[in-house]
Parts: C-alpha cells; sequence; structure tokens
C-alpha cells in the first residue's frame, strides 16, 4: 500500500513539474538587464557629431525587471534571450535587442533594428 502511494504521489509530482514552465514558454530564458543608467542616442554622420544624444529616451534599470523614464516614472520590463520588451510605464510596447551586456537597440515594426541605440553608463540602479 506504502509503495503505491509513494509511486502515485511521485507521478503526480512529476506530471506537475512538467507542466509548468520553468522560463518563457517559448523556450529562451527569461533574465534581467544590468542595473544602471542607460543613456540613448541617434548615430551621427561624418559631417558633424558622431551620435546625437536623446535625453528623452534615456532610462534608469532598478532591480525587480522595473526600470525609471527620464521623467521620473516607473514601469517594468521584461527580457527574453536578447529581446527587450517594455511591458509597462512610459514605454510600453516599446522593443529593442540586446547587443551585449551594456548596449540595446530599438527595433522597428518589422523586427529589424532601428536607429536608435542605449547604453549602460553607471553600473548600481
Amino acid at each position: 500500500m506504502k509503495t503505491t502511494l509513494v509511486l502515485t504521489l511521485t507521478s503526480l509530482a512529476a506530471a506537475i513539474a512538467a507542466s509548468v514552465p520553468s522560463g518563457a514558454q517559448d523556450g529562451r530564458r527569461l533574465r534581467t538587464l544590468p542595473h544602471g543608467t542607460y543613456e540613448c542616442a541617434l548615430p551621427g554622420d561624418a559631417t558633424g557629431d558622431a551620435f546625437t544624444a536623446v535625453k528623452s529616451e534615456d532610462f534608469r534599470v532598478l532591480p525587480g525587471s522595473g526600470y525609471r523614464d527620464a521623467d521620473g516614472k516607473r514601469g517594468v520590463y521584461l527580457l527574453r534571450g536578447n529581446e527587450l520588451v517594455f511591458t509597462s510605464g512610459s514605454k510600453k510596447g516599446q522593443k529593442f535587442r540586446r547587443l551585449g551586456n551594456n548596449t540595446v537597440k530599438r527595433l522597428k515594426e518589422d523586427g529589424k533594428l532601428g536607429r536608435l541605440s542605449c547604453t549602460r553608463l553607471s553600473g548600481t540602479g
């Protein structure tokens, strides 16, 4: 009787564990960005500055998948693999691709890389 009960409970536990996702449902691991201030800019050209800062797009990554925009308003982001999506706050719906430890680049609606890049300047959140 005890063996049957143990086997039944073990099977039930295995079935429950198999049905609960361990990360993103598409198989990409959920991650967080390094905390700190991200300064955003557009590329310049050969006749002028190397880049043009876009201060209104700057943000600060906080603990717990949170961020604060340039105006101090808070929101939440989701990082799956190298795809960053802002899920609430003023940047809600904006998508970026992570290009290394300290840089993200905005994605256009068609999923291709846009021009705006944001680079982490400071290390603590």
